[in-house]
């Protein structure tokens, strides 16, 4: 029977036996616990600070290596921050400076004052020698000698230039002369066309005939090593698409303000590139081929080889189910392929990890093709693989450093332990042959390392998401322990009632893979009661998302669980780091979000847990899990019950052109319709509530309206909310406090309390 938060008082029946029983078998056996008050929702908004992660003393430290022998870090302490040096031939740690000293210099300079616990310094560095301090304060660069006590003002910082946005393209028009490597001459564009020039001369000689306004050159020239050629790139540009947004409430004028925005969506035209070559000596033009590299997604990363013979550049074919590595002849324009990557759905393009070795024979390269992320090295000259470096059942994460002078790799990886979590990241080292894996940072837990210039230490912190951080030095050889640096405390925070979220795994879909997520409850947890379930989702392929660092409070959940529900968080299929197969659940099939393996993960923790309530569960995110929470009501409502859906990209044809071709594919097709909400917003049962900030400059704005037109038309209840002046947000304080009332009310029946009564 479906269970539901309500009193015999909120019956609409008159009092009697048969409103009693009728009651008794709506409520749920026993009694009630008050959810959802306002003492809930005060003891919610408190927890952000008494959880803070301040209160997490000495563990979490970030070392800044200066030397092969030494760094330094900060460590943070009851009664404010320490500035330590450590250095590897005492093993001991020391004070960096006297920071007393240093912050009565600070005050006597700038006239304010500063407490040397808590000194308000950015930007730090320190030389080779860790006698000078080079910090950022109050707008200035600083320089402090520390054996001297001497503070030097080294100017202003210069203004902030406006950043170009992450979708503008460039259309490389921008660089001026380029000089060669033997400095005699200056190569660049002049009426869209190649130009080189004699330094000493003056001599100007034009190298390209063909340039035009709609197909030219592109300035981003590059010399040959021998100074005897130059590369250019002929574009052939498209017209561009932007989107456009109403400013409704500026803050510096009364009337609105209009702003657009470069925005490139699923199936728009995309620049196209043509690599030329050109003797500089000779005036000969070497124009390619463009059979291996046709329908451009992208083409990048042009270089040079060392011997100025070929040029190397990589090829992303549109729809990405090819990625090619090519090279082409200085000498007779051909084009040959060095390495291949062709798959049926895509090529996980982002997560490629490439090294030009430099002996220009060998490169080392990284593919999902047998699965799993793995290293392979590449003869150049054959264009065929020498070996597979890494192998087996398990993740190679990230290449920290490559040691070509002993051929050695250090990278990080996961789900190499069985026994683990495969999610959590350790550190290793391997031979370019294969052979002489090692682990170096063997306990259990998420660990971040940093290395010795010369790798012969590194400094590993790990912790979980129920163990503070550790932070521990150890030899980068053979990941030996050398001494304990740092131990966390968090005596004060669990003092103040925190109590860590439960790391929990069941069965998916298939009932045998492994999902992994995280369970929060209410620190006045009561096993004895029924809570509402509430998962926060973000299922975007590309990563993995369940918390596996500590952390004293998670925004999204601690404080949401706070107020009587127990909130959960579930990587299912079609997200990252396990294995190809499991991501590519979601190829042109975002509708997926792995529901059904987050249904029986929430299932079976229900099963261990009675007291988690699956007749009330609510769903949340933003973004692609803005898009992710609607879908959840639209294909799921037997199990979902509510949804608040922040700045969701409803539907992939809205939205940018990387992310929706990479999992959706290219050309755009009928997949596009069947995962849009906004074409699927007629099966709307369940209460939703859509927030979307005017000036979201990552998800066009305008894909939520279209749900809402849609929503409107198929007369469907919902609720809208519009924060002007916004970008892209779950909701901002506002939201927030939006979506605290929206699941108290349609998840525990109970109309939340009024806003003047709640402290903030």
């Amino acid at each position: 029977m479906k269970a539901t938060m309500i009193t015999l008082s909120n019956f609409k029946m008159k009092a009697g036996l048969f409103g009693l029983i009728l009651a008794a078998n709506i409520l749920h056996i026993g009694t009630v616990q008050a959810q959802g008050t306002v003492e809930d929702y005060n003891r919610a908004y408190a927890l952000s600070s008494k959880f803070s992660g301040n209160l997490v003393y000495y563990g979490n430290i970030k070392p800044n290596w200066i030397s092969n022998q030494a760094f330094w870090y900060i460590r943070h302490t009851p009664t404010g921050d320490e500035y330590v040096l450590f250095q590897t031939d005492t093993m001991k740690p020391q004070a960096l400076f006297d920071q007393e000293k240093l912050a009565n210099t600070l005050n006597k300079q700038t006239g304010n004052q500063i407490n040397p616990h808590y000194l308000p310094l950015a930007q730090c560095q320190t030389d080779q020698t860790g006698k000078t301090l080079n910090f950022h304060y109050a707008g200035k660069k600083w320089q402090y000698d520390i054996d001297q006590n001497q503070l030097y003002d080294k100017g202003w910082l210069p203004a902030k230039g406006k950043q170009r946005h992450w979708m503008e393209t460039d259309d490389e028009k921008s660089w001026g002369p380029v000089s060669s490597p033997d400095g005699k001459y200056e190569a660049y564009i002049k009426n869209d066309n190649v130009y080189v020039r004699e330094k000493q001369t003056g001599k100007e000689r034009q190298l390209s005939l063909d340039g035009t306004l709609s197909h030219y050159y592109s300035s981003y020239i590059q010399w040959s090593p021998d100074s005897r050629k130059v590369m250019a790139c002929r574009i052939r540009p498209i017209e561009k698409r932007y989107v456009y947004y109403v400013e409704s409430s500026p803050k510096d004028q009364l009337q609105p303000k209009l702003h657009k925005q470069e925005y490139a969506k699923p199936g728009d035209e995309l620049m196209q590139r043509v690599p030329c070559i050109f003797d500089v000596v000779t005036g000969k033009q070497l124009i390619p081929e463009t059979d291996l590299f046709r329908n451009q997604y992208a083409l990048h990363s042009f270089r040079w080889n060392a011997d100025s013979k070929a040029i190397t550049f990589e090829f992303n074919e549109r729809g990405h189910k090819v990625y090619r590595v090519l090279e082409m002849s200085a000498e007779d324009a051909s084009v040959r392929t060095l390495i291949e990557e062709k798959e049926e759905k895509y090529v996980n393009y982002p997560l490629i990890y490439r090294n030009y070795l430099s002996d220009g024979k060998r490169m080392i390269w990284s593919s999902e093709r047998d699965n799993y992320n793995h290293l392979y090295l590449y003869d150049r000259t054959t264009g065929k693989p020498i070996r597979q470096i890494t192998k087996g059942k398990w993740y190679v994460r990230g290449v920290q450093h490559v040691d070509e002078q002993n051929e050695r790799i250090y990278f990080s990886a996961s789900g190499m332990n069985d026994k683990e979590d495969p999610y959590l990241i350790h550190y290793y080292h391997i031979g370019f042959d294969g052979k002489g894996l090692t682990e170096l940072t063997p306990e259990e837990g998420m660990h971040q390392a940093w290395y010795s210039p010369d790798r012969q230490y590194l400094v590993d912190v790990y912790s979980k998401t129920d163990q503070a951080p550790v932070a521990v030095l150890r030899r980068a050889d053979n990941g030996k322990l050398l001494t304990c640096l740092e131990k966390s405390d968090i005596t004060q925070l669990q003092q103040n009632g925190w109590k860590a979220p439960e790391t929990f795994c069941a069965k998916g879909r298939d009932g045998k893979t492994d999902i992994w997520g995280i369970i929060y409850r209410p620190t006045n947890f009561d096993p004895a009661q029924k809570y509402p379930v509430i998962e926060y989702i973000y299922a975007g392929p590309g990563n993995q998302y369940v918390p596996k660092n500590f952390s004293s409070y998670n925004w999204w959940m601690t404080s949401l669980a706070e107020l009587g529900f127990i909130v959960v968080q579930i990587d299912g299929m079609g997200t990252s780091f396990r294995t190809k197969d499991f991501e590519e659940m979601c190829y042109k099939n975002l509708k997926d979000a792995g529901f059904p393996d987050r249904i029986a993960w929430i299932r079976a923790a229900a099963k261990k847990y009675p007291y988690m309530d699956i007749e009330r569960v609510g769903i949340f995110g933003s973004s692609a899990g803005g898009q992710e929470a609607m879908s959840a009501v639209l294909f799921h409502p037997e199990f979902y019950k509510a949804a608040y859906s922040a700045c969701g990209c409803h539907d992939n044809r809205m939205d940018k052109i990387w992310w929706n071709e990479l999992w959706m594919g290219y050309p755009v097709d009928e997949s596009y319709k069947e995962s849009s909400n906004a074409e699927q917003a007629y099966r709307l049962q369940r209460p939703l509530m859509l927030v979307v900030g005017e000036m979201d400059d990552n998800v066009d704005p305008a894909s939520t309206m279209q749900v809402v037109d849609a929503l409107i038309r198929h007369n469907k209840d919902f609720e809208l909310v519009v924060l002007p002046g916004v970008r892209h947000t779950m909701g901002e304080n506002y939201g927030e406090h939006k979506r605290y009332d929206f699941f108290v009310r349609h998840l525990m029946g109970k109309e939340p309390p009024k806003w003047n009564e709640i402290s903030y």
